[in-house]
Formats: structure tokens, sequence, C-alpha cells
């Protein structure tokens, strides 16, 4: 049984299908309520939320049904439900970054993401689960509790978005905004069985910036590929908030170009850089391949750049999660998750040399990265090395491992390479567990990541 099988109708319907209901009568407001209904049923079920707002959001769609009824929709998810993560500024919510170690912040102005998708129309109805300051790729807080996958609730959703990709799999709301730093986005899409998109560096703008740097992404997710584009255009825009955005515009990923699969030709990402692939994810992932070949596909075996990736990421992020927390009071620490303080201790350990050094063996690998890429028109790999195992814990048990990076390797080279990557579903476990696939592309060719990944979809689930 899938997930959505016991959702409402109206629950079901996503993004595309929404605007075209809209516009023949549909109320905005019928779907609103449906989908709060939902929302509750969820937590209930899977703690993906830690807020929701039901009179705020029925106002909005009070106001889009208005205008959908007058011929004057302001973008095409006009009166669309859709979450937010819990570390993102909503104005008028409380952000909890899921810890009870600091008071939540009061948001007096939204992101830029959240303020774009608002100007468009979006129906925000509320913040979804992460782990305490998303520093890890499950989802577990002491704000929300363990965050259970709808597909068996004793194992984990993924993180840091698993509230997203919980509650989108069951239909609470068909837009969801995440962030990924390590595979936060990919990582949930992959065990909860949705799309997913790690975009450009950059193509959303992001704000306030994240301790963890230039690593951390926004980006959407949703049951579809075409919603992610959609979702993609209305937050792809220049904020002048955020330096590190580049200044010039990105190609709209709108309507997404048909992609051929005769002649198409792929990078075949198979080895993570640390640890091994799950047998379970081999077969899917091999499947996969032979599906592409039959339907005309050119695949390649590839080889990531040479780099210490997975030293070269602990760098990054563990020097991320000691700035996260030196903005806590020290008598505070005790309380809070005891992987984020060992990873916290660990970073601030780095000396500045150390740090120099990793940012320049960071800027070789992307430049390699970016090479290996042009020669490709995208890379396919699992989008895990693992499907999902056991909630509340931070690595598989019985694996051996230590970390959730470990697990992680098909995640975090990207978020070093800055490079769009887009988790589509890709078979099952043999315990009827979601697997995803990855499709790894150039720096701004989101749109082009976005379309090959429908096409790989179409080819590998016919």
């Amino acid at each position: 049984m899938h997930p959505l099988d016991d959702a409402p109708d109206l629950c079901r319907l996503g993004a595309a299908d929404l605007a075209r209901r809209y516009a023949a009568g549909l109320s905005p407001v019928e779907v609103t309520r449906a989908v709060l209904d939902r929302a509750r049923q969820v937590n209930e079920r899977c703690a993906a939320f830690t807020f929701l707002d039901e009179e705020g959001a029925l106002a909005t769609a009070r106001a889009s049904e208005a205008r959908w009824r007058a011929g004057a929709p302001l973008s095409s998810i006009d009166g669309v439900p859709t979450t937010i993560k819990d570390i993102v500024y909503v104005r008028g919510w409380t952000v909890r970054y899921g810890t009870t170690a600091v008071p939540g912040i009061a948001a007096e102005e939204d992101a830029p993401s959240v303020g774009l998708l608002r100007s468009a129309g979006a129906v925000l109805i509320g913040l979804t689960a992460t782990p305490e300051f998303g520093w890890k790729a499950l989802t577990d807080s002491t704000v929300s509790g363990i965050t259970r996958n709808p597909w068996d609730l004793s194992r984990t959703p993924g993180g840091s978005s698993g509230g997203a990709g919980a509650a989108a799999v069951l239909g609470a709301g068909a837009l969801h905004l995440g962030s990924d730093g390590g595979g936060s986005i990919r990582i949930p899409s992959s065990f909860c069985g949705i799309a997913g998109l790690k975009p450009t560096f950059g193509r959303v703008p992001a704000y306030p910036a994240s301790p963890f740097g230039t690593v951390s992404h926004v980006g959407p997710m949703a049951r579809s590929v075409d919603d992610l584009a959609l979702m993609l255009d209305v937050f792809s825009a220049r904020d002048l908030r955020d330096w590190y955005q580049c200044p010039l515009p990105f190609p709209p990923a709108t309507p997404l170009a048909e992609r051929p699969t005769r002649g198409l030709r792929l990078g075949v990402w198979a080895s993570p850089p640390e640890g091994a692939v799950d047998p379970a994810v081999r077969t899917v992932f091999d499947r996969a391949l032979a599906r592409l070949t039959a339907a005309g596909v050119v695949l390649e075996e590839i080889a990531l750049p040479a780099a210490d990736l997975p030293a070269l990421f602990r760098t990054h992020w563990f020097a991320g999660a000691a700035a996260r927390l030196a903005a806590v009071p020290a008598e505070r620490h005790a309380s809070m998750d005891a992987g984020l303080q060992e990873i916290a201790q660990a970073g601030a350990r780095l000396s500045a040399l150390e740090l120099i050094a990793a940012h320049g063996a960071r800027a070789a690998f992307g430049a390699s990265f970016d090479r290996l890429l042009a020669a490709h028109d995208a890379l396919i790999s699992p989008a895990v090395a693992v499907p999902p195992f056991a909630a509340g814990v931070e690595v598989p048990p019985g694996s051996g491992m230590t970390r959730w990076i470990e697990w992680a390797g098909f995640s975090y080279p990207v978020n070093l390479a800055q490079a769009p990557a887009c988790v589509i579903p890709g078979g099952t476990s043999p315990g009827g567990l979601p697997i995803g696939l990855q499709i790894v592309g150039r720096r701004g060719d989101d749109g082009g990541v976005l379309a090959i990944a429908k096409t790989v979809l179409g080819a590998t689930q016919s």
C-alpha cells in the first residue's frame, strides 16, 4: 500500500493539477481545509510538523480563491498548499531549528525563498520537522520527537528535511521547501519515494546565511519532477541580502524540455567515496541502468575526481557545527544532541590553516567536477547507499558506522561541487521500502537536470 492511498482526493493533487482545477472552479479554500486536516493526521502518525498555521493558511486561500475567480492568479502556484522547513524564516512564525536549547526566533521578515513563494500566492500551511540545527541526515529532535517514515513507521524518513519528506508522500501539502547541506533534501526524497532537487548553489537565495556555509542549499521537494520545476522557478531570483549569490540570471526550468533517451549520455557513478552500496540499492540501480541501455541511453562508468572527499566534507561540516554551537550558551550544550556536540568539538579543534587548505582542496575538486560534467549530459548514481533503516539512530544498526556521513557518500560530494542534483524514485527494497536514483548535472543547468530526471523516471518505471 502506498502511503498516499488513504489520503483524500484533494490531497493527492500536485501543484500543476491544482492550478488546472482552480482555473476550472475548484476552491483553494476547500483544498486547504483538506490539506490541514491531512497534516494533523500526518503529525499524529509521523511527527512531520512542528507548527501549523490554520488561520493564516485559510486567509491566504480565501484571497487566492478570489483571484482565481477573477481570472487573475498571481502565478501557477497561487493557492497551492506549501510547507517550510523549520530552519527557514517565515514572517510572524516562530522558527525553532529543531532545538529547545535556545528560544525560538519570532521571524520579523520572510527568508527570500519564503517571500517569493508568498508573493506567488502559495498557501503556507506550517513548518516541517528537522533535527537540531539540521546537522544530520535523519530527523529527530526535542521539538518534534522522532519523525517516522510513512512506508514503515519503524524506519527513518531521512533528514534533515525529513518532516518535509514524510508530509510530501502522505499528501500534507503539494510543495515543500527544504534545505540541503550534505543530502538533506535528497536523502529524505529517496527514503520517502518522492522527488527532490538540490539546486545549483546560489540559484535560490538564502538569508540568514547558514552557519554551515556554502555547502548549504535551499530547494524544492514534491511528488513530481514537474512540480519541482514550478517551485524552483518561483523562488529563483536575486536577493541582495544573499551576498553569496551570483548576480547573473539562471535560465528558467519550466517548461521542462523533452529529452529523448536515444543518444543521451550519462556518466555512471556507482561507488561512493567511502563505504559500500547495500545489495538492495545495487539491485535497483542495476535494473535502472539496464532499462536505460535498452532505451538507447549511452552509459559510461566514471570515477569522481581524486580527492579525500570524506575528510574534506568533514572539515567543512564540523567547522560549521562549531560555529553554530558557539552561538549557544555553553551551559545549554549538555541538553543538545550528543552527536552534534561531538562534531562541533571536533570542528573547534581545526586550525585556520586546515580550514584554508580545505577551501583550496574544495576549489580544485569543484573545478575537476565541472570538467567531468562537461563530458556528459549528466551523471546518474544511487541516491543513497543504504535503504531506509531504523528510526532514532544515526547509522544502520550493525553496520559498524559511527556518523551519518559514512552512508551519505552519494550526497555530500555534490554539495562540495555546488552542482544541481535531482532525486527520483527508482524502485523498492525486498521489504517494500523506497530506493531512489540521483541525476547530477552541470552548474546552472537545473532545468536540464530536471528534464533528464523526468526522462530517466519514464524510462526506468515503464
